[in-house]
């Protein structure tokens, strides 16, 4: 899931605060459907991204769905593996090893530490990997008889790609791993 939403973001713009939500995503999401704002910078290699999605599952069980690094292969399209290379043996963070290969671009490769605080957020940061800039976090809010989960990042890519092209992986990959974090909490929450 991270990974995925990584790949978004290497061509991504200016965020929005989970706080602030604008009324187009608090509309979107009181539709059921998945939130993502990208803003492309300049020259298309980096920049911020925010997404949230409304999940009917209770907290433990979208956090065990989000930090699941076997899970994430099949959830996101372009993630080829996920590894969990350290671990704090009282589950305080965990360091992990994503490679991701999108069509026409090279596989790019990204270790990074989360750091958590369970069932509530969790941070993460580039330690590692092809990745210029990796860091940001994802949190889970009570909202209403659901979860609301956000996801901010800032990323730089090691390598530069149009903005049109983020903008069209953006409109199909992001709401769809969203979506699919939704579907497997709500499963597993059965």
């Amino acid at each position: 899931m991270r990974a995925l939403l990584l790949i978004a973001v290497l061509l991504a713009g200016a965020p929005a605060r989970a706080s602030d939500l604008p009324e187009r995503a608090q509309a979107q999401l009181d539709r059921g459907r998945p939130y993502v704002e990208v803003k492309p910078d300049a020259d298309g290699s980096s920049g911020v991204i925010f997404a949230a999605i409304d999940v009917a599952a209770p907290q433990g069980v979208v956090w065990s769905v989000m930090t699941d690094c076997d899970l994430a292969t099949k959830m996101v399209a372009n993630l080829k593996s996920c590894h969990v290379l350290e671990r704090d043996p009282q589950g305080r963070w965990d360091v992990r090893e994503e490679i991701s290969r999108m069509t026409f671009l090279p596989s790019v490769r990204t270790v990074y530490r989360e750091d958590f605080e369970p069932n509530r957020r969790m941070s993460f940061h580039r330690t590692g990997g092809d990745l210029k800039v990796f860091e940001g976090e994802w949190r889970l809010e009570p909202h209403g008889d659901q979860v609301r989960v956000t996801y901010q990042a800032t990323v730089a890519a090691p390598f530069s790609v149009p903005g049109w092209v983020a903008r069209i992986a953006m409109r199909h990959d992001v709401p769809m791993a969203l979506l699919a974090l939704r579907r497997e909490a709500m499963a597993r929450a059965q």
